[in-house]
């Protein structure tokens, strides 16, 4: 195994020979499009069609552009470094570390149970008389824990696929079925705001809340999980990245389409929130028949279950990455800069803290299906999921523009300037998101 500097820079090894970018190589830009759109997002646009009809669609097409370059940035990291993102995060300040496993652990925690309850809801809609629903969400993350548990990356890779192509067959279906108005449709790609009241922040929203969150972040963990470890494969993941979010755009716009024709055109709305997509398949029944209703249900399920594997996968991941440089750390070992090559070699998804953090995230949030959601955990679960964003884009843009990162490698302006718009679209949602919380009950 070559050596490297703290730079990243090879030192024993020739540099590495660029791969030709290749379709035969796409795999962890597939994985992080499931991921990252879940039925929240779905919903999300769904209801930003019903209320707005095309208007918005040019947002949605911004928030996949800007999480091209946060995704682009976080792979570019792990290539040109052969370090991982945490430690490149480490090597900024303590404060990083601090506010890293405050997050992962707080955050595991209440997503844990809204994951399962987002994919026992389809299930409980498809088998309505056979269990509750409580039942069917942990019965989903006990089927999650056990497949990311027993298998490596190139199994999960392969599931995650075939997931996305039933994403992708039902969302287009539908899209195509509620035969959308093509001259409105490019008449939305115009940057035009709604004419209502919040409407700037409803639209930020929509551009922030396109596929993915500490997703975007896993990207570089599951590039290098894929075997790409140096800079070598940088064609090969720009590639890969564009392909993850041209999909995540033809998944947002499709049910934009579909909130736009079926819920706007006939003035319907529906709930924000998951039960939002039952109610949708109540209506398709009406307008299309059981059998697309049922297709839906489906699609329901196989974008919430995705979601929960990748986040299952790609979060135990980096909470490996952050226990072993951390356990290297305490050894007083000098080199901490070859994690990537471990995370290719599969050792960390058979580690003590990988699965320790899938038990975190399946087992103890069960209890949150039986007693609810406490207050003040969800607050500080807001708070902190809407802070991980504007944190994610700008210490990029501090580890891309410093010595860091190899010269050949570091930020270009379009780079710098998508960063840019991307942290202050999420720093301006998380300030919104702090002030709509209900901190005098808090208190």
């Amino acid at each position: 195994m070559a050596e490297t500097t703290g730079s990243g820079t090879a030192t024993g090894d020739a540099a590495p020979q660029p791969r030709k970018s290749s379709w035969k190589y796409i795999g962890p830009g597939i994985v992080v499009a499931a991921t990252g759109v879940g039925a929240g997002d779905l919903v999300a646009t769904l209801i930003a069609g019903s209320n707005f009809g095309y208007t918005l669609l040019w947002a949605a097409v911004i928030g996949c552009v800007v999480k091209i370059s946060l995704a682009e940035a976080a792979g570019r990291w792990h290539l040109a470094t052969g370090r991982t993102l945490f430690d490149g995060w480490a090597s900024i300040g303590r404060w990083t570390t601090w506010f890293f496993v405050v997050y992962v652990v707080i955050w595991g925690y209440v997503y844990g149970a809204a994951a399962m309850s987002s994919s026992g809801l389809p299930l409980q809609a498809l088998f309505p008389d056979v269990m509750e629903l409580k039942w069917w969400a942990m019965l989903t993350g006990v089927v999650g824990l056990v497949f990311v548990w027993f298998n490596k990356y190139a199994v999960f890779e392969k599931v995650m696929t075939v997931l996305v192509g039933i994403m992708f067959v039902v969302t287009v279906y539908l899209a195509i079925r509620v035969t959308p108005h093509l001259g409105d449709a490019f008449a939305g790609l115009l940057p035009v705001l709604p004419d209502e009241k919040d409407s700037i922040l409803n639209t930020l929203g929509l551009i922030g809340g396109v596929g993915g969150t500490i997703t975007l972040a896993a990207y570089g963990y599951w590039v290098n999980a894929k075997g790409w470890t140096n800079a070598g494969w940088m064609k090969v993941m720009r590639l890969d990245n564009r392909v993850a979010y041209i999909t995540t755009g033809i998944f947002v716009v499709s049910m934009l389409f579909v909130g736009a024709e079926l819920l706007h055109s006939a003035n319907v709305a529906i709930a924000s929130g998951d039960q939002g997509l039952v109610q949708l398949s109540g209506i398709l029944e009406k307008e299309y028949g059981d059998a697309t209703a049922k297709l839906f249900l489906i699609g329901f399920f196989a974008t919430s279950f995705t979601s929960l594997i990748g986040v299952w996968h790609g979060v135990s991941l980096m909470f490996a990455d952050f226990v072993e440089r951390y356990r290297k750390q305490r050894a007083g070992a000098d080199d901490k800069s070859l994690s990537g090559e471990e995370v290719a070699s599969g050792a960390r998804e058979k580690s003590v803290p990988f699965r320790a953090y899938l038990l975190w995230m399946t087992f103890p949030p069960m209890i949150l299906l039986f007693q609810g959601q406490p207050f003040r955990l969800i607050i500080i679960y807001g708070v902190l999921g809407a802070a991980f964003m504007p944190f994610l884009a700008l210490t990029l843009v501090w580890l891309l523009n410093s010595s860091r990162t190899p010269a050949e490698w570091r930020n270009g302006w379009l780079s710098n300037g998508m960063l840019a718009i991307a942290g202050l679209v999420f720093l301006v949602l998380c300030v919104k998101q702090i002030t709509d919380q209900d901190w005098a009950s808090f208190f």
